[in-house]
């Protein structure tokens, strides 16, 4: 999509915030791509890092909520059926990544769509089982903000971080290279965290059988 180029070439304020909107829908536009390179131009003086995290992250809130919101009203067939479609194909969508992130979301509860925003191949995806399901909305937004937010200043250190080490015309490689770290170690952190509250779940429901069997 060349518009998207485009705007990838023109970060402001407002196309940050567009193209995390577009994100955090079903419109193939890597984060890595904006949130980072707008970092890299904080850091050289011309956008200001704390502006970048907030406009981010209200574009992932938006677009997450239009996706909670087709969700809410449209079902699940209707989604299923615009995955199989040329236009669901166009946005690179399909039946398995969609199953996906509803098996996410259905294994791990609601706290899925704060985990989920950081994982790959769920991150934009994950507000369409939590509309299916008809989550509360408030919880929803506060979990997205949360999970939108850590991924946002995740990206922006590593943008402010190159802006030392890297020119600009090897920028866009050298984030996408970095990338795929942050991806594996966001994997090794999230699983790592879930475990946890599992672990901690099932003792808690062990505490509460022996306390019911004493009484």
């Amino acid at each position: 999509m060349n518009w998207i180029s485009t705007l990838l070439g023109n970060l402001n304020y407002g196309t940050i915030f567009f193209l995390m909107m577009l994100e955090s829908t079903v419109i193939p536009v890597p984060s890595e791509l904006v949130v980072s390179p707008a970092a890299y131009h904080a850091a050289g003086g011309n956008l200001n890092i704390f502006l970048v995290i907030v406009f981010a992250t209200l574009g992932a809130d938006l677009g997450a909520t239009i996706n909670y919101v087709v969700a809410l009203y449209v079902g699940r067939p209707v989604i299923y059926r615009f995955t199989e479609s040329r236009w669901g194909r166009m946005c690179l969508l399909n039946r398995q990544k969609v199953e996906k992130s509803e098996k996410y979301f259905y294994d791990h509860g609601v706290a899925a769509t704060l985990t989920g925003r950081l994982l790959p191949g769920i991150r934009h995806l994950i507000s369409i089982p939590a509309g299916l399901s008809r989550m509360h909305f408030g919880k929803f937004l506060l979990y997205t903000t949360i999970g939108a937010g850590a991924w946002n200043c995740i990206l922006a250190a590593l943008g402010w971080y190159l802006h030392s080490i890297v020119p600009e015309d090897r920028l866009n490689d050298t984030i996408l290279e970095y990338g795929e770290y942050i991806k594996y170690g966001i994997i090794v952190i999230v699983g790592l965290a879930l475990l946890y509250f599992i672990i901690r779940k099932m003792l808690k429901k062990q505490s509460g059988s022996k306390a019911e069997e004493q009484n």
